[in-house]
């Protein structure tokens, strides 16, 4: 949360700080912003998201990486916010190696991935130099957790409800290419009970992302 509050304080001086340098009027926010961020996800780790797919604490990787893919369209202005609609394409993934005791295996290699595409909408505020934004969004995720050599159970083809939400910013250096971060917690609904398996459990896992922005 520190770094998270940081973040936002630095978005807000330089944006501040670019709108105080300018010498024309500030350009309008948009229209469109395509997204390409590299992210590091924080699986969640829970004895009941473990007991969901049959699995030890042990054997759930935590952290992993991915990407997030996005695009957004700015159309409207009011006062000083500037509202967007758009989606958000999130691939994660993490792996967890095999370890092993006296020639006998203790944890299994586990291969944990997470897809999820939502709608977005964001407010907006800042101007075409540069801006941040607060945003979220809902729709379906597939979380997959699958011992390396396994086939995927009933659990990880399943379709969830996930909302997520975040803040970030982007800082046109270029007309059209900026640096984008994205800070945002991915909010997972619960599965559905697989024969003796209990319901993943609601979970959050917090994601942050850096990358490109072209408009």
């Amino acid at each position: 949360m520190r770094i998270a509050v940081g973040l936002v304080a630095l978005t807000f001086v330089a944006l501040s700080s670019l709108d105080a340098g300018a010498q024309e009027p500030p350009k309008p926010i948009g229209p469109f912003a395509l997204d390409v961020r590299g992210t590091r996800a924080s699986f969640p780790s829970s004895q009941q998201l473990a007991d969901s797919r049959g699995l030890l604490v042990a054997e759930l990787p935590g952290s992993g990486f991915g990407v997030d893919l996005g695009a957004h369209f700015y159309l409207l202005k009011w006062k000083a916010v500037t509202f967007g609609l758009g989606g958000q394409l999130t691939l994660a993934r993490s792996h967890g190696s095999e370890q092993t005791q006296d020639g006998i295996v203790i944890v299994r290699a586990v291969t944990e991935r997470y897809t999820a595409a939502t709608p977005q909408i964001s407010f907006n505020f800042g101007s075409g130099s540069g801006w941040s934004y607060l945003s979220g969004g809902l729709g379906p995720a597939v979380w997959s957790i699958v011992p390396d050599g396994s086939e995927p159970q009933t659990p990880d083809e399943e379709r969830l409800i996930e909302y997520n939400y975040g803040f970030g910013a982007r800082w046109f250096a270029k007309p059209h290419v900026a640096f984008t971060f994205d800070v945002r917690v991915h909010a997972i609904g619960r599965g559905t009970p697989y024969l003796t398996y209990p319901p993943s459990p609601f979970s959050r896992m917090l994601v942050l992302g850096a990358g490109v922005s072209l408009k």
